[in-house]
């Protein structure tokens, strides 16, 4: 309340010297001042909050200084829908997703009687996300990056441990302990044991123990989860792997847990998804394929049980008379 008391005297509270900016009374700014100093923001990983304040940002250039009171469904509806010519409509579903949050809480708040966009629903998009490396082109960024180098290096902790790019970038000979690491997932929260795949752990005996981080930049310093990811898109091109990603080898990494025939609950016990249904995505293609290659070898074993000498021998000329 005291947050939304300072958004209504025009004044965005900030901490530091940052500055401050003023912005309308009940207008979409000042929900979104409010909502910034919002416990719910507040206790975001901080990947997420930048990852939402980028979101916020972008509509409050565009309507911050129209009045919430006025916002309808259809207005909503109409922002979404330009929003959806973006590719895959990404855009648009990312948008209404916080959209529903901010505007619960401007309910709580008493800035509007009703949340509008409560029933709207998202665009359906084709798209699986980010997409996930295969065997080729996972071979093809090996065959282009030595062992000793960072991107090699990165690489083998993106795969190789199946986490994100934010829990990557601070991994260090302190997490080690026998032949396992320890993470604290930075988004969740989360605390695994991962034990360490045998090629991450020739790959990290060759490494000095001087720095903090496995993976350092030019200077030497410890990466930023921006940083490492923009760093690692940067050698996907220069293996020729442009629509490569380093998200993309967490989602490669439990593919291939699926494919090895492991169940949900033990490939997120390496992932540390808190939801199961993104892989159970995996290990059902996984299982559809592995059915698939069972039922053709029973056909052909069904086959070969058959009579078929007539087919597969030698044609026998009938004896003259």
């Amino acid at each position: 309340m005291r947050a939304y008391a300072t958004a209504l005297d025009g004044v965005k509270a900030q901490s530091g010297n940052i500055g401050i900016e003023r912005v309308t009374p009940g207008s979409v700014s000042a929900l979104a001042v409010a909502y910034y100093q919002s416990p719910g923001f507040r206790s975001l990983a901080d990947s997420t909050k930048d990852h939402r304040r980028r979101i916020i940002d972008k509509l409050r250039s565009e309507h911050g200084d129209k009045p919430l009171k006025g916002l309808k469904r259809v207005h909503l509806q109409q922002i979404m829908a330009d929003k959806a010519k973006t590719p895959k409509a990404v855009a648009a579903n990312n948008l209404i997703k916080i959209l529903r949050v901010m505007l619960k809480y401007a309910v709580d708040l008493n800035m509007i009687d009703v949340n509008p966009a409560t029933d709207i629903k998202q665009y359906r998009s084709r798209s699986d996300g980010f997409h996930t490396w295969t065997e080729d082109e996972i071979a093809k960024f090996e065959a282009t990056h030595i062992i000793a180098s960072r991107a090699r290096l990165a690489f083998a902790l993106l795969l190789h441990t199946s986490q994100r790019v934010s829990d990557v970038c601070k991994m260090g000979w302190q997490h080690v302990s026998g032949d396992a690491i320890a993470v604290k997932q930075q988004k969740t929260g989360k605390v695994l044991t991962i034990p360490l795949h045998p090629d991450l752990k020739i790959m990290l005996a060759a490494l000095p123990r001087t720095n903090m981080t496995f993976i350092v930049t030019e200077r030497g310093a410890p990466f930023t989860a921006k940083g490492l990811g923009d760093f690692f898109k940067k050698q996907c091109r220069l293996a020729g792997l442009k629509h490569c990603s380093a998200h993309g080898l967490r989602k490669a990494a439990a593919r291939r847990l699926a494919e090895a025939g492991c169940s949900v609950n033990e490939i997120a016990a390496i992932t540390g998804h808190a939801s199961l249904r993104e892989i159970a995505h995996y290990t059902a293609k996984a299982d559809q394929g592995r059915l698939a290659r069972q039922a053709l070898n029973r056909q052909l074993g069904s086959e070969g049980e058959q009579d078929l000498s007539n087919l597969r021998s030698p044609i026998v000329q009938p004896r003259a008379k």
